[in-house]
């Protein structure tokens, strides 16, 4: 059965999807468990205590040491942001009780990934949340986790919130009052703490909470529009401390003697990167600010450092304060500082409480638990807190029995340390089968795809795929017999389950027989009857070096650094008829390249150092970055207008001013006639203004193309297709950050200069020009900021033109733009594919395309699975992994649209 390469190249993308998809489900691994509730732990829970004497479960509790407890959390509130050397001026009020006050003040470093959901997760259960909570921090789900918020609502606590809606979402119907605000809408950081703070008043003059939580948002929005150097963001840190200055003095005035302190709890659910974003690993995104305020703490006598803990030591801390159990499935360690002024019994009681919780939860997350260091030195801690008991209980008031009990209070420190550490390392378990199927499948499709080369490569473009004779043969009946044994094994010998065995027999068996065929295919049947060509060895070897540097951790933080290197390697030489024009283009693109590199300074060992983007955006070169708009959204018309009809003409010169008056609306760039500061707006109606020519440019070069499609005009269908290209262009130009618009237009710039004077005079294939094409849209895509982390995606973008948040357009609008460059790229592809003289054009970029991102793909998730246990597992590969499985899905997009607009050969004609 023959195929064309592009139909072929389609479907072993769709397949390397599903496999990719199959990888990601048994990598990201569900956190370990424990077996038993909070409740059922106690019953167990004392050993120092005979069996017949072991009291009820509520019981063995310790009284609660903290009355009324506010938690304050400011959304990316950063630790330098009040321990660094601006926190006196940023907050004065918060400074002056963490240097004088009765106070302790922590740095918490949060775990990648840093977003807020599954950092609230962290704070309230003392879990780690798994990578993939980042994919659904768009839309959370209610917390079925034991966590801290549902055990004070079981032991009746009266809790009230305001703040970030995410918190309602996780505990619905926890609050017996509350108000939430969308946590999305970036551009509003004004009115977003307003509506939390407005509260305040009345709720702190009555008597009937025992605990409010507030989540201000204002800080973390100003960091996504403008950075953490913005000069937007010492008032909002001055408004936080007033705030904070409100609550304090009113815990303060409303102390009761006899009746427990109150605790003032104010912290950060994650930082914020030089670049004002958030959700990777960096120093500023980690280190978070933690306070904890209270009468029960000894006062200060002069700045202190403060102390490094992890971000889940909150939660014990805040469960043990309040006399609850301590959430099962809590990797935290209490804070020691705040038992500091407690008897030695009681210390050791809360310490002996927290070990056995760890100590539980590590033995149902270890399969060799005794053997960890940690399990030791509680066990041996334990121990010596018997004899301590046995000794107080005596009477003996010794100084003696103060040491043994110091001892142990060290020892029950230690032990803690260690299951702590221990309890994080365990994430949770891979489902290897499901990671190693996953793995299995693209690879055997990569060995077809790469088999086939010569073939989809050729001038026919048609691929010969003997499916039948395949079906037909005993070896695809073997290996159907072989693979269901091995599942059948697999699934009925192994303890845990997995994804796979969880799925019906049918649909396991289906896959079984997919994978025999495919197993069956490769060997033989696709064999090459030619030789490899030197530009096949060229695109498989290049590719292949670029894929083997993924295993290095330095190389995908840096990767941006690499991909406009690889333009140097385009064959751009034999020039020598051409004229001076071809010969000046590869130098010109190099130059504008390295122009457009030195924009965004993104990354992890350079991301501090300053760019032109900074310089740029700072409040003193408003008027260049306004020049700079200007000319590149005058050359951006120039350069796709030509192509266009009258109507879409004008759409895109007024769909470009409005780009413009949206951008100074919102403070970015301002106009020569304005002499004075306006206040910024969301700009909104303008936002709205641009989308409505670009709906209608789109709907030109749609209109066109259906025309074509029954009249078979290619011109017709050619600037359909152009105007199609020329409203994505005007939607990213919205979408842009003022500063990047360069880019776009340098882009723009390189594709006509390339089109005009090297691809078509020089005689590049389809191969080559789909190469270029390939490489150029990678280089866009670092050119603009982003990275392989996570933290560089633009959220802000999500909300252009929007009054509130809407999921499916703002997850739209900031895929689009984070990955514009690809899209753009593979956009102009096409339309340079349509006048081809070639009818295989479009089926060879296809192979092309398939092959230059499977080929990376499949090799890094082999990296990966070798590098599971690697220290940079989380923080550096996780996220690179995510990148290419989306690469790969945009580029099966990509395809199967490439496909839909291919010709037929002689409709190219004119």
């Amino acid at each position: 059965m023959k195929v064309r390469s592009s139909v072929f190249a389609c479907f072993i993308l769709v397949c390397e999807v599903l496999g990719v998809a199959l990888f990601l489900r048994g990598f990201f691994p569900a956190p370990v468990k424990s077996t038993l509730s909070s409740n059922s732990r106690l019953l167990i829970f004392n050993p120092l205590i005979s069996p017949s004497a072991r009291p009820r479960p509520n019981a063995s509790l310790p009284p609660r040491l903290f009355g009324r407890v506010v938690l304050m959390l400011v959304d990316a509130l950063r630790e330098d942001f009040l321990f660094g050397p601006n926190g006196r001026s940023f907050m004065p009020y918060t400074r002056h009780l963490v240097e004088r006050g009765s106070a302790h003040s922590y740095v918490a470093k949060a775990r990648a990934p840093t977003v807020t959901m599954p950092r609230i997760k962290a704070l309230t259960s003392g879990s780690i949340p798994g990578f993939i909570d980042v994919v659904v921090n768009l839309n959370s789900h209610a917390l079925q986790e034991d966590n801290l918020v549902s055990q004070a609502k079981a032991a009746g606590k009266r809790m009230i919130f305001y703040g970030d809606d995410t918190w309602l979402k996780l505990f619905p119907k926890h609050f017996q009052e509350s108000d939430g605000t969308t946590s999305f809408f970036v551009s509003d950081y004004t009115e977003v703490d307003n509506n939390v703070t407005r509260h305040l008043d009345s709720t702190l003059r009555r008597d009937d909470w025992d605990m409010l939580i507030l989540h201000y948002l204002g800080l973390d929005h100003i960091g996504h529009i403008s950075g953490p150097h913005s000069s937007l963001v010492q008032p909002k840190l001055l408004e936080m401390d007033d705030v904070f200055k409100k609550i304090h003095s009113s815990l303060v005035s409303k102390e009761a003697d006899g009746s427990p302190p109150y605790l003032l709890v104010l912290c950060g659910d994650h930082g914020m990167s030089e670049m004002g974003s958030h959700g990777g690993s960096s120093e500023p995104e980690v280190n978070t600010a933690l306070l904890l305020v209270s009468p029960a703490f000894r006062r200060k006598g002069g700045l202190e450092q403060p102390l490094a803990v992890e971000q889940v030591d909150l939660a014990p801390t805040l469960a043990l304060g309040l006399g609850l159990p301590v959430s099962q499935n809590s990797v935290g360690r209490v804070l020691p500082q705040i038992l500091e002024e407690l008897p030695l019994r009681d210390q050791l009681r809360l310490l002996h409480l927290n070990g056995h919780q760890l100590s539980l939860l590590l033995r149902d997350s270890l399969p060799h638990y005794q053997q960890d260091p940690g399990w030791e030195q509680f066990r041996v801690a334990e121990k010596a807190h018997g004899s301590w008991v046995k000794l107080y209980l005596e009477g003996n008031a010794s100084e003696i029995l103060q040491n043994v009990g110091q001892k142990v209070l060290k020892q029950y420190l230690q032990a803690l340390a260690s299951m702590s550490a221990a309890l994080s390392r365990q994430l949770g378990r891979y489902d290897m089968y499901s990671m190693v199927v996953g793995l299995g499948l693209v690879f055997q499709l990569l060995v077809v795809l790469v088999l086939s080369m010569p073939e989809s490569l050729s001038g026919a473009a048609l691929v010969d795929v003997p499916l039948l004779p395949v079906l037909l043969s005993l070896p695809f009946y073997l290996l159907c017999l072989l693979l269901a044994a091995l599942h059948v094994w697999l699934c009925t010998a192994a303890r845990s389950t997995c994804f796979l065995c969880a799925l019906p027999w049918g649909l396991a068996f289906t896959a079984v027989a997919v994978t025999a065929l495919f197993l069956s295919l490769s060997p033989s049947g696709l064999w090459p009857r030619s030789s490899f060509s030197e530009l096949d060895w060229l695109l498989l070897l290049g590719t292949l070096g670029h894929a083997l540097l993924l295993g290095s951790s330095s190389f995908v933080e840096e990767e941006h650094q690499e991909r406009p290197l690889q333009l140097n390697k385009e064959p751009w030489t034999d020039v020598k008829a051409e004229k001076w024009l071809a010969l000046a283009t590869p130098p010109f693109t190099l130059l504008c390249c390295r122009l457009l590199r030195s924009l965004n300074q993104t990354g992890v060992q350079w991301a501090h150092l300053p760019d032109l983007g900074h310089w740029l955006n700072s409040s003193e070169h408003k008027a260049a970055l306004s020049l700079v708009a200007a000319v590149c959204l005058l050359l951006i018309y120039f350069l796709v207008q030509r192509k266009c009809s009258l109507v879409s003409k004008a759409a895109l010169g007024l769909g470009l001013v409005g780009v413009y008056t949206y951008r100074a609306a919102i403070g970015n760039v301002s106009f020569p006639w304005q002499h004075s500061t306006r206040h910024a707006e969301k700009g909104t109606v303008e936002a709205r203004f641009v989308y409505v020519f670009v709906l209608g440019i789109l709907f030109s070069g749609t209109k066109d193309l259906l025309r074509s499609q029954l009249s078979s005009a290619p011109r017709l269908r050619t600037r359909g297709l152009w105007e199609v290209y020329a409203g994505l262009v005007l939607l990213v130009a919205l979408l842009f950050r003022a500063h990047n618009l360069p880019v776009l237009c340098g882009s723009l710039l390189v594709q006509e200069l390339m089109s005009r004077f090297v691809w078509s005079r020089l005689h590049y294939d389809a191969a080559q020009v789909t190469i270029m094409h390939y490489w150029f849209g990678q280089a866009a895509f670092y050119f603009q900021g982003n990275s392989n982390n996570i933290g560089t995606i633009d959220i802000s973008v999500g909300f252009v033109g929007l009054d509130s948040y809407v999921e499916a357009p703002a997850v739209f609008l900031t895929a689009l733009s984070t990955f514009s460059g690809p899209t753009l790229w593979s956009a102009h592809l096409l339309y340079v594919f349509l006048p081809c003289s070639s009818p295989a054009a479009v089926s060879h970029g296809c192979y092309v395309l398939a092959l230059l991102c499977s080929v990376p793909c499949a090799l890094f998730l082999l990296l990966i699975t070798t590098l599971r246990y690697h220290l940079f597992i989380w923080s550096v590969f996780s996220p690179k992994l995510l990148y290419e499985a989306l690469q790969l899905l945009l580029t099966a997009g990509v395809c199967l649209v490439y496909t839909a607009m291919e010709t037929k050969p002689g409709l190219n004609q004119d």
